[in-house]
């Protein structure tokens, strides 16, 4: 018999929220993750209507919207001129939530639902295929089996380069910088500046915090002089940061494996499917993926056959849509002059106006993804 039902590698917020959908079926599951304690980084922070859904199926909603803002809608800027402005129903809702809270809150619910699951410092080195079981080698020298084994092990999965599984690049790159800063009069809705000199978002955070993101194709923008006087110059706002501040730069890049199954052994969330959070669809992408993954590795548990089709069809489709939808965000917020930011700006403007509002919303939301 295997050591356990299941085996996660990875405690990102898709493996832990997988892990709790497990457990709640009785299914037998052990989460090992590399590091020695948790990623206290903010990372993402909305929850759109797809992730609140498998947040409640996790059955930590309630912890989740105590701490989370909920996000009003958002303006669409250019040269202070607001293009489109949008309203979330109560459908359509967003949650503002720092990522490393709600790993908390996962790994909290997962721990009162199956005590000693979570294995931190545990170091996968190899995976092994054994027909019906796989085995999981750890750096320590020790071995587990498990009748799956998931891996939620990131962008850089080893799992997935063991495995041989092909790491397509897709339409959709760029850099850009973000700070987090302190806002005495934030509001709960998102702006986007798409300006002729690049693109600044900022959104509001839960503390009276707000979070700028602002395009870098350059990679300059990684410290507070330079990361002021960007966002002066493309929107006429005067940021204060305090001391200390220093921006992090980063790249939005757009990957997906070319398959999710290879006999036992699953590839989720970020392993799976490298999204643009320009967009912010990636975390919720992997949870409502983890819940379709979920019921098939209980039917299979259940009946003895594999059925892990059900998870990987739908998944490839729902990722295939997400990046495109990012690669669409990417190309609105370039730098533009002239007649293209003329037309861009014409086409930001018919997505925000009375027939077309309700489904741009839904498209931002990722309702129905």
């Amino acid at each position: 018999m295997p050591d356990h039902d299941v085996a996660i590698v990875g405690a990102g917020p898709v493996g832990l929220l997988l892990a709790c959908l497990l457990a709640q079926r009785g299914v037998d599951v052990a989460v090992y993750e590399m590091r020695a304690g948790a990623d206290d980084r903010s990372r993402a922070i909305g929850i759109h209507p797809p992730g609140r859904a498998a947040l409640d199926d996790a059955g930590i909603s309630a912890e989740v919207r105590a701490e989370a803002l909920a996000l009003e809608g958002g303006d669409v800027v250019c040269d202070g001129r607001i293009l489109a402005s949008l309203s979330f129903t109560a459908a359509q809702r967003v949650l503002i939530l720092p990522q490393h809270r709600t790993d908390a809150l996962l790994r909290q619910r997962l721990s009162r639902l199956q005590e000693g699951a979570l294995h931190f410092a545990h170091r996968v080195t190899r995976v092994h295929d054994e027909g019906a079981a796989v085995s999981l080698s750890f750096e320590t020298g020790r071995e587990k089996t498990a009748s799956f084994v998931i891996a939620a092990d990131g962008v850089r999965s080893g799992i997935r380069r063991q495995l041989g599984i092909d790491w397509r690049e897709r339409p959709g790159t760029g850099w850009y910088a973000m700070v987090d800063v302190p806002d005495a009069h934030a509001d709960l809705r998102a702006r986007l500046h798409c300006e002729s000199a690049g693109l600044v978002e900022s959104f509001p955070l839960p503390e009276g915090r707000r979070r700028w993101v602002a395009s870098d194709p350059q990679r300059m923008l990684d410290d507070a002089p330079t990361f002021i006087d960007a966002i002066r110059r493309r929107t006429g706002i005067r940021l204060d940061l305090p001391d200390g501040t220093a921006p992090t730069v980063f790249a939005a890049r757009q990957h997906r494996a070319s398959r999710l199954t290879a006999g036992r052994i699953v590839l989720v969330g970020d392993a799976a499917h490298e999204t643009s959070p320009i967009g912010g669809q990636g975390m919720n992408l992997g949870w409502a993926a983890a819940g379709r993954l979920a019921a098939a590795i209980e039917r299979s548990l259940g009946t003895g056959v594999l059925v892990l089709s059900d998870y990987e069809r739908p998944t490839m489709r729902a990722v295939a849509g997400a990046q495109r939808r990012s690669f669409f965000y990417m190309t609105m917020g370039r730098p533009a002059r002239g007649p293209v930011l003329w037309g861009r700006n014409v086409v930001i403007g018919a997505l925000g106006t009375a027939p077309l509002r309700r489904r741009t919303a839904d498209m931002i939301t990722m309702r129905g993804a």
